[in-house]
């Protein structure tokens, strides 16, 4: 939906609402948007309901990724502004992540707490950056996967030592079940905020051309078949080799030799590094806290403890020499 297109929309909604419903819109008090991680349209939505509902209403969003004082920054009631944000599938995963800027009021951090427990979720408080507490913390994750397929390692390898390590399913399988759109929209964010330590491949692009779509057209990384379990789609090798050509960082053109210890590690250790940013910088108040949103919300292992509480909030590890 374009911006003109939701004005129009807002617009007709809330005047229905209003004739047919008592005036509906104005006795509002939470709003939440679930679009697109698209700014323009996304200011557009705050502006728009920021006009019609209360002044005590709450303006939430569901971005996974985007910087609230972004999103806010063309609404005047900024203490109303916070993140909802719930983790997919949002019918089972069990964290919200409410996220406070620093002018976001107690009362609509405790309103937004009250109404996570009464959806038999778990709320967790965290401050506000690109990505928020878990977001952040796990974006190196899907960055080391891409620098080792590139890198000449087999992705179905690297999935199956992931999932060996304890996760659900490794991150060319969880890319093909959030979709490559996600992907690409994420992927920038975090490469204008993070731009020192990002890495852009290729290979994304190369699927979206060739009219991949992961899950959502059942042509990713794997083929999906309903009533089968995920299987390899070996079709997607050319692509691959690709990506490899363009990016053309495998050590005198071949691929590198690594154990399968190696590929967890270079997965995880800048995981466990950009979490002991996130403690730093205040996103989150405590190690533990971060723990049981990445098991919440990411479906981290809990054996494991996730990036801080299993090291003492002390030792961070080099990022791996790429």
């Amino acid at each position: 939906m374009t911006v003109d297109l939701l004005e129009q929309f807002a617009g007709v909604c809330l005047s229905e609402a209003d004739e047919s419903c008592g005036g509906v819109g104005r006795k509002c008090t939470l709003h939440k948007h679930a679009v697109i991680e698209d700014v323009p349209l996304k200011q557009k939505i705050f502006s728009v309901i920021e006009k019609v509902c209360p002044p005590h209403c709450i303006l939430a969003t569901n971005t996974s990724t985007i910087d609230l004082n972004i999103i806010g920054a063309n609404t005047i009631s900024k203490d109303r502004i916070i993140g909802a944000h719930f983790f997919s599938p949002a019918h089972i995963m069990p964290l919200l992540e409410i996220v406070r800027t620093e002018k976001t009021s107690a009362q609509a951090i405790l309103d937004l707490m009250a109404v996570g427990k009464a959806i038999k979720k778990v709320p967790v408080v965290v401050g506000n950056c690109t990505g928020f507490a878990v977001n952040r913390t796990f974006f190196p994750y899907s960055q080391g996967s891409h620098i080792l397929v590139n890198l000449g390692v087999d992705v179905y390898r690297i999935d199956a030592q992931i999932a060996n390590f304890g996760l659900p399913m490794g991150p060319f399988q969880l890319q093909d079940l959030t979709g490559y759109g996600v992907a690409v929209a994420v992927g920038k964010e975090f490469g204008s905020a993070f731009s020192d330590r990002t890495f852009k491949s290729p290979l994304i692009d190369l699927l979206i051309r060739s009219g991949r779509n992961g899950k959502n057209n059942g042509k990713g990384y794997y083929i999906y078949e309903k009533g089968r379990k995920p299987r390899p789609d070996f079709t997607v090798l050319p692509f691959i080799e690709e990506s490899r050509r363009l990016t053309n960082i495998m050590p005198g053109g071949k691929p590198i030799s690594v154990t399968d210890q190696e590929i967890v590690e270079m997965i995880l250790f800048p995981v466990v590094n950009e979490a002991c940013r996130v403690l730093d910088e205040g996103i989150v108040g405590q190690a533990s806290d971060l723990d049981v949103a990445s098991v919440l919300g990411m479906s981290f292992p809990s054996y494991r403890s996730v990036c801080l509480s299993s090291f003492g909030n002390q030792q961070s590890f080099d990022d791996p020499p790429y």
